[in-house]
């Protein structure tokens, strides 16, 4: 990921053509395609297994032949691989699970083809310490009457293979933010190409992408999904994101979800809007105003699961400025971007609805934030 200090202080790094190192870009895009429409066997699909690594940020894949087309998660073969390889395992003893959670339809592939969502399993078949899944399943199974409802808001910048932002000028930075925001324009806005792409694979996929937008500095973008229900909005985001690397591959542009990869600009989060379903009836405000204070109370607790490292990364990103709220203190308001929760100002005026913690960073593990926030304003944990 690219480091702020390394970006600032190192010249020969700020400098390159934006994708000349990227081998992947110099590869022909129009080759595969002679290739796509041979005709497949009619009792043969392909399936892409998808799961989190070892550290709980990054996903890995692996494709496998099918007989049949399954109807749902359960009718797919468990399977294996070597954890060792991805931080899930030790080397005398590799074989780690993969359990199907969730399809999805192959933009690439098309046709029959399918995106399967895993969790994954040590070889006594107990979770791997980054199968944050499992447990969130466990909370969504205690409050599925409640219907609890998340969209999340991701955001994401763009590196060139350099690993500087995409399209920043060499040798330093660009004019400082404002202009960038949902702007228009090649001198605004960089790789639309890449999040329209993207918008229409999450589609096609069956993700419920909501919406995408530019984001306050250049080369920085984000993009809505949900609302989904319970741990079904964790597998979403991470198809979602499975999706846009994919997608970058072809581009020859690298994705980081690093929450605060340049010193000085918006970093990068994935706030989470939340709401039960008597926080969307008349009157749920008050719902909302209990889920609050109940949050108020275990502040460090929710910071140490908002990213993989236990608030490290955050401590970068929640500083008080560039709209975060400081990550030392607890706040809420009404259409306040400064705050640790916001209360969208639509909500406060009608008095139902939804609220927005804007505290995970955008590499959390979106399981691990739908896990807490159900825990502890629903089953009071």
């Amino acid at each position: 990921m690219a480091d702020s200090t390394k970006i600032e202080n190192n010249p020969k790094i700020l400098s390159g053509p934006v994708l000349t190192n990227s081998p992947n870009a110099v590869l022909s895009k129009t080759l595969l395609s002679r290739y796509q429409d041979l005709p497949l066997p009619a009792d043969k699909i392909i399936a892409t297994y998808i799961w989190v690594d070892g550290t709980g940020e990054h996903l890995r894949c692996k494709d496998r032949t099918i007989g049949f087309i399954p109807k749902q998660p359960k009718d797919l073969p468990e399977w294996n691989f070597d954890g060792s390889s991805t931080g899930q395992a030790e080397g005398h003893n590799a074989d780690t699970y993969l359990t199907p959670r969730a399809i999805y339809k192959d933009p690439f592939r098309r046709g029959n083809h399918i995106l399967v969502m895993c969790d994954t399993y040590k070889y006594n078949m107990k979770p791997t310490e980054t199968n944050n899944r499992i447990k969130c399943q466990e909370a969504y199974d205690q409050c599925e009457d409640e219907e609890p409802w998340f969209g999340i808001e991701q955001e994401y910048i763009l590196l060139d293979a350099d690993l500087r932002p995409f399209g920043w000028p060499p040798g330093g930075c660009p004019p400082p933010q404002g202009p960038y925001y949902c702007g228009v324009g090649a001198n605004k806005v960089f790789a639309r190409d890449l999040v329209q792409a993207h918008y229409i694979c999450c589609l096609y996929a069956g993700v419920p992408i909501s919406g995408t937008n530019a984001e306050v500095m250049p080369s920085q973008w984000e993009f809505q999904v949900g609302p989904s229900v319970g741990v079904t909005a964790g597998d979403d985001l991470w198809i979602a994101r499975y999706l846009l690397h994919r997608l970058a591959e072809e581009y020859g542009v690298i994705v980081t979800f690093d929450p605060k990869p340049v010193a000085d600009w918006n970093g990068s989060g994935a706030h989470t809007n939340f709401s039960t379903k008597k926080m969307r009836e008349e009157n749920g405000i008050i719902e909302i105003e209990k889920a609050i204070d109940k949050l108020s109370k275990v502040h460090m607790k929710h910071i140490k699961v908002y990213d993989p490292r236990g608030g490290k990364d955050n401590e970068r990103r929640l500083t008080g400025l560039h709209e975060t709220a400081s990550i030392n203190d607890f706040s809420a308001g009404v259409a306040n971007r400064g705050c640790s929760i916001r209360i969208p100002r639509a909500v406060a005026e009608e008095k139902k609805g939804y609220l927005e913690d804007r505290r995970p960073a955008s590499n959390c593990d979106p399981y691990s934030v739908i896990d807490a926030l159900m825990r502890t304003c629903i089953l009071n944990e």
